[in-house]
């Protein structure tokens, strides 16, 4: 058995559940607590936990990202909610050269239990300093693992693991425009674990390869091209790093084709990581080159025809599976 839940709930569940089987876990960052969250993720959680354990911030990143990472090394296991991915830069100091570094400055000491969560990319018009997609930035940092989930099942189990389990930092990427779609979810406890990708649909012609809400844009091109007969199986990474290459690969065995769509921009993203790796284990399997969509190269402007210009969408995607189908020729 199992019920239609949001992306919002599932994080939300996923919190609550931690948070009444570890009193070591708490949550913590602007506007979670009197408010319900900027984006109403944790509703009802300080009339539960109180304010000792569902705690606001000031708007000071920085410092209370520092009182964060100090709390896990001291044995609590801390959730620090930033209202956008992008308000975190300010915080960075913190991120990556204190949590991300502090098991190997200790020589194996000092763990930092900590999941750094909260909204990412593009939410419309938002302008540019609202807007940017950080998985490959934090994915380039030994120390942290960064979770990436398109709906709220996958929001949930991964969520869940990365308090529970995980002794390192977890980066937590979520999609603010996703917080109301609603998947399935069962009703028993689940967990999934970090680092295994899930094939969203299964297909024999060409791979293609997404992450969060840009898995909308791919499952959009596969129906599109079911409709003209083509076969697209797509894969839906879930975690960023550590990255599941092998699921990739044994698509690839199948389809001989990849296309890969990301919201990151294009110089040293994700899908230039999944490009190499698949080249380096598979390059024998593929019959045509790798292509991808990712953001343009450029802050994300404001005017709606440029973000639409900017952004990865269906149509573009559609193009270019049948580019490397040689349907285009």
């Amino acid at each position: 058995m199992g019920r239609s839940i949001s992306y919002r709930e599932g994080l939300r569940e996923a919190m609550n559940e931690e948070m009444r089987r570890d009193d070591r876990v708490f949550l913590m960052g602007e506007e979670v607590a009197e408010y319900n969250g900027a984006y109403k993720v944790s509703q009802g959680m300080l009339a539960e936990f109180g304010p000792k354990r569902v705690i606001d911030t000031p708007i000071s990143e920085l410092g209370f990202t520092a009182l964060a990472v100090g709390a896990a090394q001291n044995g609590l296991r801390p959730i620090v909610e930033y209202m956008t991915w992008n308000f975190a830069t300010l915080a960075i100091d913190q991120i990556l050269n204190t949590a991300s570094k502090m098991l190997a400055m200790s020589g194996g000491q000092v763990t930092c239990p900590i999941v750094f969560r909260g909204p990412n990319g593009s939410a419309g018009q938002l302008g540019a300093q609202h807007s940017t997609a950080f998985e490959a930035l934090y994915a380039n940092i030994p120390g942290l693992k960064v979770v990436s989930p398109s709906n709220s099942y996958d929001a949930k189990g991964l969520l869940k693991q990365s308090i529970r389990y995980e002794e390192d930092p977890v980066i937590f990427m979520e999609a603010e425009v996703s917080y109301g779609e609603k998947t399935e979810v069962p009703d028993e406890e689940y967990y999934i674990e970090l680092g295994k990708a899930d094939v969203k649909r299964s297909g024999d012609d060409v791979t293609i390869v997404s992450f969060n809400k840009m898995m909308k844009v791919a499952l959009g091109a596969a129906t599109e091209l079911e409709k003209e007969g083509i076969s697209a199986e797509v894969i839906d990474l879930r975690t960023i790093k550590p990255l599941d290459v092998k699921t990739i690969l044994e698509s690839i065995k199948k389809t001989n084709r990849l296309v890969i769509v990301e919201e990151q921009w294009p110089f040293a993203s994700v899908s230039s990581e999944i490009t190499y790796q698949v080249q380096k284990e598979g390059f024998d399997y593929l019959d045509a080159p790798i292509r991808r969509i990712t953001a343009a190269d450029a802050p994300l402007h404001y005017a709606p025809n440029l973000v639409a210009l900017a952004l990865p969408d269906v149509g573009r995607t559609v193009k270019l599976v049948k580019e490397v189908m040689y349907l285009n020729k």
